[in-house]
């Protein structure tokens, strides 16, 4: 057989998108191998309870940390009735950005 392993130990220490290129020289060859690692972090739930009286809106501003290395534009699904939200959010990479989830009953429930 021809091939060669070459072992690479990727210890991420964040979410997000990382590159990298291995560079393979000999007296006759050269070969750049470019890589790019995405991390995603572990699936999390979360569980909002509001409170309010009918008829009365109440907003909960829900924090999202970019902690990649690239600028994120989140699309927003909202289910549900009564629930309103801008459709699409921009997160700067290291900021955090507040997705203001608003509730606004119009009949007891």
């Amino acid at each position: 057989s021809d091939t060669v392993e070459l072992p690479i130990k990727f210890i991420p220490q964040h979410a997000g998108c990382y590159h990298c290129q291995i560079l393979l020289k000999s007296s006759c060859d050269v070969r750049v191998y470019e890589i790019e690692c995405v991390v995603n972090t572990d699936h999390v739930d979360a569980e909002l309870e509001f409170l309010t009286p009918a008829y009365q809106a109440v907003i909960q501003n829900i924090p999202i940390s970019n902690t990649s290395r690239q600028d994120w534009k989140l699309e927003a699904v909202l289910e549900g009735q009564d629930f309103y939200g801008p459709p699409v959010i921009n997160v700067g990479v290291g900021e955090t950005a507040l997705y203001p989830l608003k509730f606004n009953p119009v009949a007891e429930c």
